[in-house]
């Protein structure tokens, strides 16, 4: 019975051991795991911020190349009123939207719109 006991409890302690090392094996492994995806989110982050960068230089070039210089608060309201446009708002319900004067508002959208309204359907002639 003494005999019984005393392989009972070596095999628990060599169970518990064997635990033990594959629970720090399985953490490694985790953990590399975590480390690699922090790895390609920073760069990802790095990129976006690089391509942020960009489009503002970009944004600052074609600003002093066409003299049109807007402040940031005419800025954000024409980047609001193009947004709701081109989601197929009509022009009466943006401005009813932003509390501007529907003129003000074919205004803001023209240099937008006469791009769409320049092209032409091609039609073949069989």
């Amino acid at each position: 019975m003494e005999w019984t006991l005393a392989i009972l409890f070596g095999a628990a302690l060599l169970l518990l051991i064997a635990s033990t090392i594959r629970s720090r094996r399985t953490a490694k492994t985790e953990q590399r795991e975590i480390d690699m995806i922090h790895l390609s989110v920073t760069e990802e982050l790095t990129q976006l911020q690089t391509q942020v960068r960009n489009l503002e230089l970009d944004i600052e070039i074609i600003e002093k190349e066409t003299g049109v210089r807007l402040s940031s608060a005419d800025r954000v309201k024409l980047r609001e009123v193009l947004d709701l446009h081109r989601r197929k708002y009509s022009i009466e319900s943006i401005a009813g939207q932003k509390k501007l004067p529907v003129e003000q508002v074919e205004k803001m959208l023209a240099p937008f719109m006469m791009e769409k309204d320049e092209r032409r359907p091609v039609v073949n002639e069989a």
